[in-house]
């Protein structure tokens, strides 16, 4: 085992640091997803209609099946929750 130094969580799981930033941003819209769902105290058959996506899917979700999600498919779900992306691209810092 090494002794290897990471940033973030996800530099530690995956060898790319393309995987690991496609993994982190879905991480994020996921969290996102999650509070604003779980805010609405709908079941679940509700909640899923209001991001127009199936009951399994939705509890997939809730469930931070990570794997089971693109980022496109996140985005896709962020209106029906009155969610949008901001996004800042900026310089990485020197490690």
């Amino acid at each position: 085992m090494t002794n290897d130094r990471h940033t973030n969580i996800w530099d530690a799981l995956v060898e790319s640091p393309e995987e690991a930033a496609n993994l982190q941003l879905r991480s994020t819209l996921m969290r996102a997803l999650t509070r604003k769902v779980r805010s609405w105290e709908l079941s679940q058959k509700d909640a899923a209609l209001k991001l127009n996506v199936t009951q399994p899917r939705l509890n997939d979700l809730l469930k931070g099946k990570i794997d089971k999600f693109s980022l496109d498919a996140l985005v896709k779900m962020l209106p029906g929750a009155g969610l949008q992306i901001e996004v800042i691209v900026k310089e990485r810092s020197a490690a």
